[in-house]
């Protein structure tokens, strides 16, 4: 019985760096198709950023067409204003995915790292060794982009498990 693949873009939210990576899962298989970051410079304001972000972003699904999107919960960072800045790039972040009427999972660091590596404290090259593993011949050019196949990967395995629970438990 052979599944339709469906396209998973994952999203690492931040005001810099916004990194997504897009994976197609069939059920058993991943497979690595695209990453990037899409990236904004502190000199410019923070309506201009945001929208840059949020261009960036439907720029990504336009091209890619994803079919769901997974978003990793940010850190709260102990500068006030650092925090509510990259809440507002988060909810870009969230909203662009929303707008193009995707569904928009979102997952927790730990969760992610759990489901990529087994390990919800694992540090980050774990998680990028792990993503290599499972996604053979990928390369990525900022840890970002990185982080956020790795968030693609965890809803991939979050789907699968969802997705089981619903046709119920059936022993053999």
């Amino acid at each position: 019985m052979s599944r339709r693949p469906i396209r998973i873009l994952g999203l690492d939210p931040g005001l810099q760096h916004t990194g997504w990576g897009l994976i197609e899962h069939d059920g058993f298989r991943l497979r690595f198709l695209a990453e990037g970051v899409i990236s904004t410079t502190p000199a410019e304001d923070l309506p201009d950023r945001l929208l840059a972000l949020h261009r960036g972003l439907a720029a990504v699904i336009d091209l890619h067409v994803p079919e769901e999107a997974a978003v990793e919960n940010t850190y709260v960072a102990r500068n006030p204003d650092s925090a509510l800045k990259l809440g507002q790039a988060r909810g870009v972040v969230v909203l662009a995915p929303a707008l193009a009427g995707l569904a928009v999972a979102q997952y927790g660091a730990m969760e992610v790292k759990r489901a990529v590596v087994g390990n919800g404290h694992a540090a980050k090259d774990q998680v990028q060794a792990m993503v290599k593993h499972l996604l053979p011949g990928v390369t990525f050019k900022r840890a970002d982009a990185a982080d956020a196949l790795a968030v693609a990967i965890c809803h991939a395995h979050h789907r699968q498990s969802r997705a089981a629970l619903a046709r119920g438990y059936q022993p053999a």
